[in-house]
């Protein structure tokens, strides 16, 4: 039997989207039906925004991938709920830092 290397990835509900609506709904199986229609109904922005704001929070402000990928799942609207995805423990990020992540998501977020 062939043995293949696996790896992981963490997404953004927005990527699962695109992901899923690239296979077509008639080929997903109802697990996959049903992931699709809650990234549908819970994804906050879209594809391409998710992925600007996951570089941005991974590279500009030095949050690992796994908070950043939550953050922009959840897109926090206060340092206070924003603090809960960073209460891990492993580095303190500077208030500052956590106030400018918060207006990077409210700019985003802001009707246009």
């Amino acid at each position: 039997m062939e043995q293949r290397d696996l790896n992981e990835k963490r997404l953004t509900l927005p990527q699962v989207k695109k992901i899923l609506d690239s296979v077509g709904e008639d080929a997903l199986d109802q697990f996959q039906r049903r992931t699709l229609d809650y990234v549908s109904k819970f994804s906050k922005v879209n594809n391409k925004t998710a992925e600007k704001l996951l570089k941005k929070i991974v590279h500009d402000f030095h949050v690992d991938e796994a908070d950043a990928v939550q953050i922009v799942n959840c897109m926090p609207e206060s340092v206070e709920e924003l603090r809960v995805f960073l209460a891990g423990g492993r580095k303190i990020v500077e208030p500052t830092k956590l106030e400018a992540i918060v207006k990077l998501l409210d700019e985003t977020m802001a009707p246009k």
